[in-house]
């Protein structure tokens, strides 16, 4: 991968060769942050005496003069450098976020100078096209037979159109089978641009939704039962957490116990066993479930059916519930093995 960077870098210097005024030179190394971190055009106006709008000419006639210069074959240097961002590009699904390219290129976590450098040869690079950062996309590069800026920004709000009208996380192949698209890689390269959009475990769904992307304990909590589909203990549930792909996961057992018991989406169904109230699971003691089933009924029932029900939605022993049985205030036995309230 050291090759690549060399490559880049001299195309990157080649680039820069073709404007003749330092002034401009200057406003286009600001601008991309190819010496440093990028600048706003108040910032650059500010520093070379001059209005923002006439920062902003002056970027975009810089660009023209290079992409034309590029076409010309002007900037020999640029053929390699954009050999290696579409063969890239074409193994990630045509289109990629800027980062992840550049991860791939450089063959580990890139830096923010050498992203920069790739989006910069990418702005004019005839083969390349580029996807401008704002609140909605991420900064992305693309193959630029695949589509210009409108037609992949086009192709993100399709996405993530489908995945709100579904209401739920959705995996790439369910994706695939509502999409037209030749490879499912092109639609996780696609989604990956949208900064609405987030993933987890193999699921695709809208950033706000805590199924994708879990911002708090509670939230991580509901995401690892989810994916269980089955009652935990809570110290299991904290070790999940410590082996998941969550950003944030040095959580201890004990602040896992203290949401568990503050969310209604958790339900205790045994000693330190947790359940979801979506799974049909509801808060109460054993009496108070005894309770519900007999009322229910409409009449009596017998120990065995009694012990049954309860085992459905409790995980304790049946001693437990036959103990809670003996309850008189609340229970009568009507014969040696019945129960009706009391």
């Amino acid at each position: 991968m050291d090759q690549n960077a060399e490559i880049l870098k001299k195309a990157i210097s080649g680039s820069l060769k073709i404007i003749e005024q330092e002034r401009e030179k200057e406003i286009i190394s600001r601008r991309f942050g190819l010496s440093g971190n990028k600048e706003t055009l108040e910032q650059i106006g500010e520093m070379l005496s001059i209005t923002r709008e006439r920062v902003r000419q002056l970027e975009k006639a810089i660009l023209i003069r290079l992409q034309i210069s590029a076409e010309d074959g002007e900037i020999p240097e640029l053929a390699a450098a954009e050999k290696i961002l579409v063969r890239n590009l074409t193994e990630m699904g045509r289109v990629a976020k800027l980062s992840d390219l550049a991860d791939k290129v450089y063959g580990r976590t890139s830096t923010a100078s050498e992203r920069t450098g790739i989006y910069f040869i990418a702005t004019f690079a005839k083969n390349l096209t580029v996807v401008e950062e704002n609140d909605k996309y991420n900064a992305a590069v693309g193959i630029a037979e695949y589509g210009d800026e409108k037609t992949i920004r086009g192709r993100v709000d399709e996405i993530v159109k489908l995945i709100r009208e579904n209401k739920a996380p959705m995996t790439i192949d369910e994706l695939d089978n509502k999409l037209n698209y030749e490879h499912p890689d092109h639609i996780k390269a696609i989604a990956s641009i949208s900064k609405l959009l987030a993933t987890l475990n193999g699921v695709w769904g809208l950033a706000k939704w805590p199924m994708v992307n879990p911002k708090n304990i509670r939230d991580k909590i509901f995401v690892i039962l989810e994916a269980k589909k089955e009652p935990m203990h809570f110290s299991e549930i904290a070790k999940e957490i410590k082996g998941s792909n969550f950003r944030r996961k040095n959580v201890t057992v004990q602040a896992i116990h203290n949401e568990l018991i503050k969310d209604a989406r958790f339900v205790l169904i045994g000693r330190g066993i947790y359940a979801l109230s979506s799974w049909g699971y509801k808060k109460g003691t054993i009496a108070e479930i005894i309770t519900g089933i007999l009322e229910k009924s409409g009449g009596a029932l017998t120990r065995e059916e009694i012990v049954k029900q309860v085992l459905k939605t409790r995980k304790v022993k049946e001693t437990t519930i036959l103990l809670n049985l003996q309850n008189k205030k609340l229970f009568k036995k009507i014969d040696k093995n019945s129960y009706t309230l009391a």
